[in-house]
């Protein structure tokens, strides 16, 4: 019967330290996937927030540049010409490098938007007709404000998952840590049980 109950106590401390020790290992492997998620998210910021504001930051140069000399009177339209051809030239460069982004639906609603501008700017330069140009370059700085402010919003969501991602790694990590204490816990008391049935004291001996 003692034999029966060492087995079940035994037994009973075994699926324990199972127990323990199989969350442990899930946490390990979701901690794992969570900063893997971490990582990419903050590699999305970068490469496709960062890049690509500074791109804008490109457009909206070229065009501020565009819209002040179509509105110049005192420039000859063959210089104009020439010097819109030249910064469009430099737009259309930079279009291939804005595609290669990773756009949502909505900005690329916006960045097609902003591709007709230009379109529109080209179309007008043949015809010299610079009040059109100006206009058409304002529209093309607006949408480019609304992509610069999706930008923005969109870097806000991706660091705000990154830092819950964070949140939630830092708390299975104290978990792990305390299931771990548990664990030390368990197998110390069955050390110290099992070394109080071992080690006998010698009774003191007697008088009579």
């Amino acid at each position: 019967m003692k034999d029966q109950k060492k087995y079940s106590n035994k037994t009973k401390a075994a699926f324990i330290l199972l127990i323990v020790m199989l969350i442990i290992l899930l946490g390990n492997f979701n901690t794992l996937r969570n900063s893997k998620n971490v990582n990419d998210n903050i590699n999305a910021i970068y490469k496709d927030r960062l890049v690509v504001a500074h791109y804008i930051f490109q457009y909206s140069k070229e065009l501020h540049f565009i819209k002040a000399e179509a509105e110049k009177l005192n420039l000859s339209d063959v210089i104009k010409k020439d010097e819109i051809i030249h910064t469009l030239n430099i737009i259309h460069n930079i279009d291939d490098l804005y595609a290669k982004t990773v756009l949502t639906n909505k900005e690329k609603q916006y960045f097609d938007a902003f591709l007709l501008s230009c379109k529109e700017i080209n179309k007008q330069v043949e015809s010299k007709n610079w009040d059109k140009i100006a206009n058409s370059s304002a529209e093309a700085l607006k949408t480019l404000e609304s992509l610069s402010n999706i930008q923005i919003e969109e870097g806000k969501a991706k660091l705000a998952i990154a830092n819950a991602m964070y949140s939630r790694n830092n708390i299975l990590g104290q978990l792990q840590i305390a299931l771990l204490i548990v664990l030390g816990g368990i197998t110390f008391y069955l050390l110290i049980k099992k070394i109080k049935k071992t080690v006998k004291i010698p009774e003191p001996p007697s008088l009579n």
